[in-house]
């Protein structure tokens, strides 16, 4: 009624020399996504992380750091993998030196 014959179409002529390049040229994008991604996203991830060791690794007593949660004190001990910060007088706190967020300058914290 719509269509009153159907022919099949005819298949294309086989190419007689393919491109040495057709393989990768097709992959392209795809590699060129990972490389944008790591430029975009994971270097400056493993900069952060470099950065952030070894702000860690330089704390030492005295200095006013923030906290993960936000809590502002001074280190009063130093132990190899927690610290005791001084939120108070006589009030001290245990936190794990990954849960240091910033170092403050000095006086920042009285």
């Amino acid at each position: 009624m719509f269509i009153s014959e159907a022919f099949a179409q005819a298949a294309p002529a086989a190419a007689a020399t393919e491109s040495p390049l057709g393989g990768i040229t097709g992959m392209l994008p795809i590699i060129l996504m990972f490389v944008v991604l790591y430029f975009v996203m994971i270097r400056p991830q493993m900069k952060r992380q470099k950065e952030h060791k070894s702000m860690i690794d330089a704390l030492a007593k005295g200095d006013e750091v923030v906290v993960a949660g936000g809590v502002l004190g001074r280190v009063s001990k130093m132990g190899d993998s927690f610290l005791t910060v001084e939120v108070a007088n006589g009030v001290e706190i245990q936190v794990q030196r990954g849960a240091v967020v910033q170092v403050l300058p000095k006086g920042t914290y009285k």
